[in-house]
């Protein structure tokens, strides 16, 4: 069967149930959006916050391949298989967006028996929180160009206008384009451009903060534009950030739904890791550590960019540290990084799985030496795989002394997890985390993009031309040096170039834009060809998603 017909077979428990018979929450705190979906009250969270942490496990992967790695699975996978071990375990998700949806990569909810429902509903409008997000940037968007034809008053210089609208959805068509047209009753014409909503600073700031009151003061920061002498103009300037914040009032609340085996799961917040910080909302994960005693969390793509990015910003930011890295990979994607062709992954090749193993080794390396944390890596099973190239794999690791674990959670559920589960819990006991970031605060901005390139990504050197180097030395001098680096770059290498897979060394890695995020409080450093509006392949997954006779969803994923 496919991912949704075992989704559709499933008999979900009506979510107010599960939650009160789960986590204790009572029906008065819990919104329901249908009978399997409900946000959580932000006033019940607010009475958790004198209850104990739970532990905080931080699930990533090597870098991506078209073989798949199963990070989300293994998540929700995991979740279950410590739940039947006798742990209290909840699982926190992004919200899936719309673009990979219709585009390439098809739902983001798990896969196989190890996923999140109900599926279609998390894969396309979900709660509409994506759509709120879009809203309150569009409406900032539509704010600055009233502002400036209706006499401009604050000043903005046309020509330094940065606020982009955004869709959700891959369209490279927007990516940049002439608005105003058609006259003076249409404004001022001008350039601008589109992005996704998950590489929105909204959506950013929507997953880093921890009240309605700090989301407002962060939207209120957003740099939209600047005069002719540079001064900065904000979206408090324009009065914009107290209509943003209704339109997301509700959409802030965190999302509960569940498992295919009836454990609890928060799906809130989305933004990409590879153009984005690439994680789940703070108040979502915080929550979820005051209601359980393991939370499991995952990051976008590997290591170098989600897991960067969760030590980085996320737990920069929120004082979150967790106890435990879980890294996924598959013997089909280390084949691939070992050079083998994608449609000979199923065959036994012992000498591509020994080059590819290098992108495991490294990312495992970053993980317990540059953030301190105790690691088991989680080899994602296939029936292809073969007892020579799992024994190499092992061997191979031998000298990390980290455990390898073969999980089966795809094709058992949490059942396959169990080993997982207990060699997890086991590092939790036995490894206490020597938590630790990859820069400190104080270090200027373009010293802190030389330390991930160097450190995580192993570059030899980071270039830029002049221009940007000139942006990035006007930031400093203009107080923002203090902010953690958020890289845009490719996901599928440790470089900037998605065709140098395995671990490459000593590579280049060149600066091509910089963006500053005042509100969200991070600097953006866009690398290589990298676009915040992705477009979609010849074949989008739009192909194959219909409705059966039956009024079922069908072919998404």
């Amino acid at each position: 069967m496919t991912d949704i017909e075992i989704a559709q077979k499933n008999e979900m428990e009506r979510i107010a149930e599960l939650a009160k018979e789960k986590l204790g929450i009572p029906d008065e705190h819990l919104e329901p959006y249908g009978h399997y979906k409900a946000k959580v009250s932000l006033d019940y969270l607010e009475s958790l916050k004198d209850r104990p942490d739970g532990k905080l496990i931080l699930v990533t992967a090597i870098s991506p391949t078209p073989a798949g790695e199963g990070k989300t699975t293994t998540s929700v996978g995991l979740t279950d298989g410590m739940n039947r071990i006798g742990k209290k375990a909840v699982v926190c998700l992004r919200e899936p967006s719309l673009g990979p949806c219709f585009g390439m990569k098809g739902g983001a909810a798990g896969g196989g028996y190890a996923q999140v429902v109900p599926m279609e509903d998390i894969n396309l409008h979900f709660t509409g929180d994506f759509h709120a997000i879009g809203l309150a940037n569009n409406l900032l968007a539509a704010l600055v160009d009233n502002h400036i034809h209706h006499g401009n008053v604050l000043e903005i210089d046309v020509r330094r206008v940065v606020w982009r609208r955004v869709v959700d959805m891959n369209d490279r068509a927007l990516r940049q384009i002439t608005v105003a047209l058609g006259g003076l009753g249409n404004g001022y014409p001008r350039t601008d451009g589109f992005d996704i909503v998950v590489a929105s600073e909204v959506m950013a700031i929507f997953c880093l903060s921890t009240s309605i009151q700090e989301l407002k003061d962060r939207l209120g920061n957003i740099i939209v534009g600047y005069t002719r002498t540079r001064k900065p103009i904000r979206a408090r300037d324009l009065n914009a950030h107290g209509s943003m914040t209704v339109l997301l009032k509700d959409a802030f609340k965190p999302n509960l739904v569940q498992t295919l085996e009836g454990n609890m799961a928060f799906i809130h917040g989305g933004p990409f890791a590879n153009i984005a910080h690439g994680c789940n909302s703070v108040i979502a994960t915080k929550s979820a550590l005051k209601l359980a005693d393991y939370v499991v969390t995952e990051a976008g793509f590997g290591a170098d960019l989600g897991a960067e990015k969760f030590i980085d910003i996320k737990c920069r930011k929120s004082g979150l540290k967790p106890d435990a890295s879980v890294v996924v990979a598959t013997i089909k994607a280390l084949k691939f990084h070992g050079g083998a062709d994608v449609k000979n992954l199923a065959e036994e090749n012992l000498d591509a799985l020994g080059k590819g193993i290098k992108n495991l080794e490294r990312h495992v390396r970053n993980v317990r030496e540059h953030w301190g944390l105790p690691c088991v890596v989680a080899i994602n099973r296939f029936t292809a795989d073969t007892e020579a190239e799992i024994e190499l794999l092992r061997q191979r690791l031998g000298h990390l002394q980290v455990d390898v674990v073969l999980a089966e959670h795809w094709a058992k559920g949490g059942e396959g997890a169990e080993d997982l589960a207990r060699a997890v819990v086991d590092v939790i006991d036995k490894c206490p985390a020597n938590f630790q970031l990859t820069y400190e605060d104080d270090l200027p901005l373009w010293n802190k993009m030389e330390a991930v390139a160097k450190k995580i990504y192993s570059a030899s050197e980071i270039v830029a031309d002049t221009k940007v180097r000139a942006q990035v030395k006007r930031l400093q001098e203009d107080g923002f040096g203090e902010y953690p680096i958020c890289v845009a770059k490719t996901q599928y290498s440790f470089s900037t170039d998605p065709q140098m897979l395995g671990a490459p060394e000593n590579h280049v890695v060149k600066v091509r834009e910089v963006r500053l995020a005042a509100g969200a409080e991070f600097v953006i450093m866009i690398c290589g060809d990298i676009m915040t509006m992705p477009g979609l392949p010849k074949i989008p997954s739009a192909d194959r998603i219909d409705l059966d006779d039956d009024g079922k969803v069908v072919g998404l994923f």
